[in-house]
């Protein structure tokens, strides 16, 4: 008895190899999104959570160890490093911040610091708020020119500036005078606030524009009524970078403010150049200057980071 067998060539009697088995397939892409998934499980467990704790607590350490040094007075300061303040919490003191208080440098440049820091923030603001919904829904000649006039200006570097613009500031009496210095801080942050709030107002629907015009809805009252409130987070993101820029900045104060009430940055300088023993005043002076801008920060971080993600999904 001749016994038949079948085989599983492919038709046509080639005996060439076999065809994967349809199922096979579903059962690798199966196996591999369950590997991603428990991957991506693992990732988010409390060992990555602890280290990522780590990870922030290390870039945390100079802030703490600035604070620590501002509590500390200037005898143990020279003599040890701030973290001997675990083992000897007795040399925390507040008489630095006392001193602090009652530096009339110091607390000047701190009021200086502000008067500059405001108004060039919210003129920033307001003026790249109005330009930006003009490029983006009103029609003039050349808008389109005007604006990639704005994008180029993003590339021009402050320091290419400085010496035209301090002769010019010269020439009109405006040199070493705060509304000098916010002049220069708000020219130089319009061509972001303008290209970032353009970008951000296009992206509003159009029938929403629509309906409030049908309503009688002037462009006034359209930008204060439907725009402005849409672009929070946009005006947030922006509020937050030009008031961090100004008030860190060292470079545009040291050259056009005024040389008897420095900002912040220059004043913390001097007292180095003038007075390089007394870190029982820069410490605290330093924390102070630090500790504000990361205040605004976390009181708009939400709108922060909604302006920031923006457009990231749709």
């Amino acid at each position: 008895m001749t016994t038949t067998t079948t085989s599983d060539a492919a038709p046509g009697g080639g005996g060439g190899p076999a065809k994967a088995k349809p199922g096979a397939a579903a059962r690798t892409d199966l196996a591999k999104e369950s590997l991603g998934s428990r991957i991506a499980a693992r990732a988010g467990g409390g060992a990555v959570r602890v280290f990522l704790v780590l990870v922030g607590l290390f870039w945390l350490m100079p802030t703490i160890g600035l604070f620590l040094s501002s509590l500390r007075d200037s005898a143990d300061i020279n003599a040890s490093g701030w973290w001997q303040v675990f083992t000897a919490p007795a040399q925390l003191t507040t008489e630095n911040y006392t001193r602090l208080l009652d530096n009339d440098i110091i607390t000047n440049s701190l009021l200086s610091t502000i008067l500059i820091t405001v108004p060039s923030t919210l003129l920033v603001v307001v003026i790249g708020s109005l330009a930006g919904y003009a490029f983006a829904w009103m029609d003039f000649p050349g808008r389109d020119w005007w604006f990639l006039a704005v994008v180029g200006l993003l590339v021009v570097p402050v320091q290419v500036a400085l010496v035209p613009v301090a002769e010019l500031f010269g020439a009109i009496g405006i040199f070493e005078t705060t509304f000098g210095v916010i002049l220069f801080h708000v020219a130089f942050g319009l061509p972001f606030a303008i290209f970032l709030l353009r970008n951000f107002f296009a992206e509003i629907p159009r029938e929403l524009l629509e309906a409030a015009r049908l309503d009688g809805a002037g462009e006034i009252r359209l930008f204060t009524r439907v725009v402005m409130p849409l672009g929070g987070p946009a005006i947030a993101s922006l509020g937050i970078f030009q008031f961090l820029w100004v008030w860190n900045d060292m470079l545009v104060a040291l050259i056009f403010a005024d040389s008897k009430n420095p900002p912040i940055t220059v004043a913390l300088q001097q007292q180095v150049r003038q007075f390089g023993n007394n870190i029982d005043v820069l410490a605290p002076g330093a924390f102070v200057s630090m500790v504000i801008p990361l205040a605004v920060f976390f009181a708009f971080q939400r709108q922060f980071v909604q302006g920031v993600m923006a457009g990231a999904v749709k």
